[in-house]
């Protein structure tokens, strides 16, 4: 503690760091000069860095240098139930796993404060058109999930610093931004900004309220958790203007999707990412939230805003304490976090962003940042043969292009009351209009939180929007993470039958192939009064803007622009209808949680033994406890770019022909309850089961008689060239103990931040990855796990060394952050090749834990010794 630059807050009984002291003290008038970001990173250097290191560490963020660690102490891990479920899990076997070596598993416990949210595994069984759906999902829920939520009950009593906020009642990161981030913490009679992970890559949508929040893998937060540092280097941090003002009609989701291509183009890949500008300072903090939600799409680890005004009056709006919101402003303006404090942040690079510019867009298909505007579908080949879909509909068929899925889902939008409220105004001009969703679609509506039925009750809306279709089915993130449901029988066989081009239409953050729904073929992501409009029009095959949605009552045409809502009526309603005493009814009674002290609980888990959800891990046991040699490895796949977190281990539902789901019947579930292979993570022996599951996978190994790589969950045996299922492959070469290594193109690991991508293929036995590029977080985790990434050298690729995965693989040279080795091929004909390549183990804390097979195997190690 650097006790010299602990001062009073003038107005509270509470002290603070002098940040600005600190760094101006080494070089002055430094702090000016900081980014938002690094005087939240230069804080916690203060108030936690041995002093006699302080100056080194506060030098490296001033000169920006990216070449040495400093460690990120976050004041909360927040979780939602598959990840944060598999960290406890893995908690639980470390207390096993400490117990068999005589120490006391009552010691392991989250160091840091760690916030549970249920919110991941309610699937629409229940569609919006049925009235009961919300009860009829949240039993599902429950008596799928009995094991889980066993499990998830004991971990609030047994572990300290866990709090769990129960299913049916939110997703996290609306939760995150709507109650749990107090957006300046005090504690122990100290403020200091509030900073979180979550183990969720769409943590950053409390970046909006200026809170550093990235999302981190399950191992990684495990870390955190554990009261280790996040060691870190300083990032990339860039500045994005906003200038501008929207256009009329035009949402929240338009503008991020517009965003979302900009900053792909723009390469702002593990970026740090600070908005502002005229254009930002006259964006609500719903607004903000949606774009910050997106920051994963951009490939960026953070969006941040700062503070100012707007943070303020969410602040009072969300019903916070008077007395927290003083403390925001005061705190903020007191240590050069308000917005006005900021006018000479210097960045690495600024980008402009022209709000104006943007249009009304939807995005897909299979990527968010493959922005489609909807004045293109035509030119884009999307909205053709219309007369063809409806003179199927004529006929009694579904219509080609038939939208099976419109859901208005996720945090991503349903965080921002204007994008709510302007789809229960479409619906209410539909109706007066006499439009109808279409029989096929299967229409849903899931807010990430309970206030957003009561705004919509208190405008008249929700029973609109019931009548079309949209009713609340749950409080969770369904379609939006693959838990969409059955559909109905007889559509989906005529699906199947008649092989149909299908889609979905989600108000959501991610679209990729296979993720949505196993028979929708692609996914469009829209904002929440498109998604209604495409559940009356049926198909993508239909122009939007210009094709007639149907006729009122008096045989009129009617398109899409008679049903739109002004921004005024919008605005009124938001004004007139979304209130503090809104959400104090809410978060109040969610967060009175008050566990029994007096409950006595063991601190070991009973592990349940008929069950595919909950296991005792195995990683101190085994093959995974011993040496990798990283010698005569045989890949298991060859891939391509863009690789995802699911085709490496998908979330959706599990189907009766996949190898999980006969291992399910084979434990004795009935296919109803197979549930998605999310929910089954934390049983290794099912979750394994999904590794390269995804029925989109295209593994350059398996190739027909034309040469062309087959689609599938594919493998090829080697050294007999046996083609299999992906599972067949991995059990064969678990039996044999055969080493195995992945070779990939570039952006390896996009996606969603679940620890299983890199857990699966470390429990196939893979040993290394050699890829072009990795996602950070997905590298993290593979680190995390003892999987070695490597990178080719710049401009090189799998193509340029001819591989076709028939070879055998060995790695040499000295394993050092962001070193030299060499991936030796040996080709089938006896051949040798040397291929130069980095190690993407970046710091020496990297390195460390690799070296212990991990972090859990690092973790009981450490522990181990110190309590010897």
């Amino acid at each position: 503690m650097n006790t010299e630059y602990r001062k009073s807050l003038a107005g509270t009984d509470l002290d603070y760091y002098d940040t600005r002291a600190a760094v101006d003290a080494i070089q002055a008038g430094a702090y000016a000069a900081l980014p938002y970001t690094s005087r939240v990173l230069a804080e916690q250097l203060v108030r936690r860095c041995d002093p006699a290191a302080l100056t080194d560490s506060l030098k490296q963020l001033i000169e920006r240098k990216q070449d040495l660690d400093f460690p990120w102490y976050p004041a909360r891990v927040v979780c939602h139930d598959i990840l944060g479920q598999t960290a406890l899990v893995d908690l639980a076997g470390l207390r096993d796993a400490i117990a068999d070596q005589g120490g006391d598993p009552s010691e392991v416990n989250p160091v840091v404060p760690t916030q549970l949210i249920v919110d991941h595994s309610l699937a629409v069984e229940a569609p919006g058109f049925d009235s009961d759906a919300f009860q009829k999902n949240r039993d599902i829920e429950d008596r799928r999930n009995d094991d889980r939520f066993h499990f998830i009950n004991w971990t609030k009593k047994a572990f300290k610093n866990v709090d769990v906020i129960q299913p049916g009642n939110g997703i996290m990161h609306q939760i995150n931004l709507e109650k749990m981030s107090p957006v300046i913490q005090a504690r122990d009679g100290v403020a200091f900004p509030d900073t979180c992970v979550g183990t969720d890559s769409h943590t950053p949508h409390v970046d909006a309220l200026g809170v550093i929040a990235i999302g981190v893998g399950g191992l990684e937060a495990e870390t955190v958790m554990l009261g280790r540092p996040s060691m870190m280097r300083l990032p990339d941090i860039i500045g994005v203007e906003l200038i501008g003002k929207r256009q009329p009609g035009i949402t929240a989701t338009d503008i991020v999707l517009a965003i979302t291509e900009f900053l792909r183009n723009q390469k702002v890949v593990s970026s740090y990412l600070e908005f502002f500008g005229e254009g930002a300072k006259n964006l609500t903090i719903g607004d903000r939230a949606t774009i910050s939600n997106m920051t994963p799409e951009f490939g960026a680890s953070a969006g941040m805003f700062y503070i100012d005004e707007q943070t303020i009056d969410y602040l009072k709006l969300t019903g916070r304490e008077q007395q927290q919101v003083a403390l925001v402003e005061q705190y903020a303006k007191e240590t050069g976090l308000w917005a006005d404090d900021l006018a000479e942040a210097k960045y690495e690079r600024v980008l402009t962003f022209d709000l104006s510019s943007v249009c009304r867009n939807m995005a897909g298909p299979s990527n968010p940042h493959r922005r489609l505007p909807t004045s293109d579908l035509e030119s884009r080949g999307i909205a053709v043969d219309l007369d063809k879909a409806q003179a199927e509909e004529a006929e009694g068929l579904m219509p080609d292009g038939a939208v099976i899925i419109a859901a208005i889902t996720s945090c991503t939008n349903t965080s921002n009351p204007r994008n709510v409220v302007a789809a229960g105004l479409i619906a209410r001009n539909a109706n007066k209009l006499g439009l109808v969703r279409k029989p096929w679609v299967k229409s849903s509506f899931a807010p990430g939180s309970k206030v957003a039925k009561l705004y919509l009750e208190e405008s008249g809306l929700l029973p609109e929007m019931e009548k079309l279709g949209f009713g609340i089915v749950g409080y969770a993130c369904t379609t939006c993470n693959g838990m969409s449901g059955a559909l109905d029988p007889k559509i989906q066989q005529e699906i199947i039958d008649r092989d149909l081009y299908s889609t979905a239409v989600l108000s959501g953050n991610r679209n990729f192939d296979g993720r949505i729904h196993p028979h929708a073929k692609q996914a469009f992501l829209a904002s929440p009064p498109l998604v209604v409009a495409y559940a009356i029009a049926g198909t993508m095959r239909f122009d939007i803007e210009k094709d007639v949605l149907g006729n009122d009552q008096n045989g009129n045409p009617v398109t899409l622009k008679d049903i739109w809502p002004s921004d005024e009526e919008i605005d009124a309603i938001v004004a007139s209808s979304v209130k503090p005493e809104q959400f104090q009814q809410v978060y109040i009674p969610m967060f009175d949680l008050g566990n029994d002290e007096s409950e006595q609980i063991s601190p070991l888990y009973d592990w349940r033994p008929q069950t595919t959800y909950i296991r005792r891990p195995p990683y101190w046991e085994g093959a995974l406890a011993g040496e990798r040699t990283m010698k005569g490895m045989r890949p298991l796949a060859v891939l391509g770019d863009n690789i995802t977190t699911d085709h490496l281990s998908p979330s959706n539902a599990i189907q009766a022909s996949s190898a999980a789901g006969e291992y399910c019947a084979k434990m004795g579930l009935p296919e109803e309850d197979y549930n998605s292979y999310a929910t089954h993570r934390g049983d290794h022996l099912t979750a394994q089961r999904a590794t390269f599951a995804n029925p989109k996978l295209l593994n350059e190994m398996c190739r027909d008689a034309n040469g062309e790589v087959k689609q599938g969950s594919l493998a090829r045996i080697e050294p007999e060239g046996t083609e299999s299922r992906m599972w067949e492959a991995i059990e064969t070469y678990m039996e044999r103990k055969q080493p195995l290594i992945i070779v990939a193109g570039a952006d390896y690991g996009q996606g969603s931040s679940r620890d299983w991508a890199a857990k699966g293929v470390r429990l196939a036995g893979v040993e290394v990855i050699v890829a072009e590029g990795f996602e950070r977080i997905h590298r993290t985790n593979l680190v995390g796990m003892g999987v070695l990434p490597v990178e080719f050298k710049a401009g090189e690729t799998r193509e340029t060394y001819a591989i076709d995965g028939t070879e055998t693989y060995d790695v040499k040279g000295e394993i050092t952050p962001r070193g030299d080795l060499t991936v030796v091929v040996n080709r089938a004909n006896g051949e040798t090749v040397e291929i130069p390549v980095t190690c993407r183990l970046d710091t020496a804390e990297e390195v460390h834990v690799y070296g212990a097979g991990g972090v859990l195997q690092r973790f009981a190690q450490d522990f181990l010794e110190a309590n010897a």
